[in-house]
């Protein structure tokens, strides 16, 4: 569809297998000047199960693709965690949540207290059971509050393999290929608009476009009322480490670069939270296949099978496009 939308494809290729056995890669198309100065960089599935909504966008995007101004190309990333995607899972073949891996020169050590004294509860060892979860959560909730819990248990940490966010101990192979293709391709860039799609968080049917506290004001007045920090007190979300945008950031230092999180709404937090587990149960101690019924239930709780959810993703991620193809 690249080629066939007038643009040019790169392939990143994963030693990671889809449940065929089939080969998995990142799939990049540019469109546009090949120096360019100013760029679209429009990237989904970063959290595996979650990029059929970006997907869906970037197709819709190419379909119909505008007409590119000089100096200027759209760079469409599609699906950077393809394992994640094919396996129905948030995080890739080593269980790392690549929203959290993006370290720098970080240490990948550390976990919040909280999630210590939390990880039986988080990671119990044995196949999904039906444990009064809903009701345990609830109560974690009004004991230490939806904020200060969230941020502990989503934040990221690095000591339980194993575990939900967990962010690994090196750089992976997928983000590995991606910083080299971001350093090598867009050296002349001196302009970037970043948007990575997720779903999981907020109202359902609607996003809220996250950023840095830094272009927080700068970019709510380009983008309006959507636009959000990335704060546990002031957002659907949390502050992150290792996210993708602190890779960005470093790899295009010589860029002026604005980086928007399109996150779509699903379900609730603790009914989130209750599915990552389940598939996470499933997946290391009940044979982990495709057909397990915690998959099915997570790409249900990522891209509900709702047409008018479907459609609100499909109208909100093409107006956002519209709007960031007009800024450049």
């Amino acid at each position: 569809m690249v080629e066939t939308a007038g643009g040019r494809l790169d392939v990143l290729p994963l030693e990671a297998k889809s449940p065929a056995g089939e080969n998995l890669s990142i799939d990049i198309g540019w469109f546009g000047a090949e120096n360019a100065r100013r760029l679209l960089l429009h990237s989904s599935g970063l959290h595996g199960v979650e990029g059929f909504a970006g997907s869906a966008i970037q197709l819709q995007f190419l379909d119909r693709l505008p007409s590119v101004p000089p100096e200027t190309a759209f760079v469409v990333v599609h699906v950077l965690n393809p394992y994640g995607m094919a396996w129905l899972r948030r995080v890739n073949e080593n269980n790392v949540d690549l929203n959290r891996n993006c370290m720098g020169n970080d240490s990948y050590t550390g976990v919040p207290q909280a999630y210590v004294a939390l990880n039986s509860f988080l990671n119990p060892e044995g196949p999904p059971t039906n444990d009064l979860f809903a009701l345990k959560a609830m109560w974690l909730i009004i004991r230490h509050g939806m904020p200060a819990l969230k941020q502990a248990v989503a934040g990221g940490q690095y000591e339980y393999p194993k575990g939900l966010f967990f962010g690994g101990k090196r750089l992976q192979e997928g983000l590995q290929q991606y910083e080299t293709f971001l350093a090598s391709r867009l050296i002349s860039a001196r302009q970037v608009l970043a948007i990575d799609v997720h779903t999981g968080l907020g109202k359902y049917g609607e996003d809220t476009l996250l950023v840095d506290a830094t272009q927080h004001a700068a970019l709510r007045r380009r983008f309006g009322e959507r636009v959000a920090r990335t704060s546990p007190h002031e957002s659907p979300a949390y502050q992150v480490r290792g996210a993708l945008e602190s890779m960005i950031f470093r790899v295009l230092s010589g860029a002026q670069v604005d980086f928007l999180r399109q996150e779509f709404g699903t379900f609730g937090p603790v009914k989130v939270l209750q599915a990552l587990r389940q598939e996470n149960r499933g997946h290391h101690y009940d044979g982990g296949g495709l057909s397990h019924p915690a998959k099915t239930t997570l790409k249900k709780i990522f891209c509900p099978a709702d047409e008018s959810w479907q459609r609100s993703v499909l109208k909100r991620g093409r107006e956002l496009l519209s709007r960031a193809t007009a800024e450049l």
